[in-house]
């Protein structure tokens, strides 16, 4: 198996050298139906169907109830999950309302597991001009390094608490060094630094 990622040349207007670039964004594959899912958890498992969606369910509302009560919560085989809040941060105790709340945040942590398989996945790379038409077709030969997006295990570039972050500026995901690339699953270039 390969990640599949489009390389395609398009005029990138923003950042500090405009012109003609090859942009990435990921080939997305067609969404996997639920059933689909269960059935080849079932043929894995020997567990019928029914009993593994009846627990998935269970399973998906423990997790939501858990979440929004603060916990971090075991996803098992996957990682985990909490819930968090991205907010500028103030100086004064009268300053602190909830209007300082920009956005509500789901943060997904995966294990060593999940890491460890993207790490060792290929990335193969399709390049296209501005047509669409095949120029090259790329394997990649990074080194497989893997972002860690949790911020409690970055430093100063996250919301620790889970409730905000210290610098007032929010937390980020994506990278983009402004040289018109982008990080896999964007379409703009941006300028400098990170990107949502």
């Amino acid at each position: 198996m390969a990640i599949k990622v489009i390389a395609q040349l398009r005029e990138v207007k923003l950042g500090k050298n405009p012109g003609m670039k090859f942009v990435m964004r990921p080939d997305l594959y067609a969404p996997i139906n639920e059933k689909k899912v269960f059935s080849e958890a079932s043929t894995h498992s020997g567990i019928s169907v029914g009993v593994i969606k009846a627990a998935w369910d269970a399973a998906g509302e423990v997790i939501r109830t858990w979440a929004t009560e603060g916990h971090s919560v075991p996803l098992p085989g996957l990682g985990t999950m909490r819930f968090g809040v991205r907010s500028k941060a103030v100086a004064d105790l009268e300053d602190v309302k909830t209007s300082l709340i920009s956005v509500r945040r789901i943060i997904f942590t995966p294990n060593t597991d999940v890491k460890d398989e993207l790490r060792n996945t290929s990335i193969q790379i399709t390049c296209l001009d501005e047509e669409g038409n095949v120029l090259k077709r790329v394997t990649s030969g990074d080194s497989g390094e893997v972002e860690d997006n949790d911020p409690e295990t970055t430093s100063g570039t996250g919301d620790t608490s889970g409730t905000g972050d210290s610098s007032g500026t929010g937390t980020s995901t994506g990278d983009s060094s402004g040289s018109g690339t982008t990080p896999t699953g964007g379409d703009d270039p941006g300028e400098n630094g990170d990107m949502n």
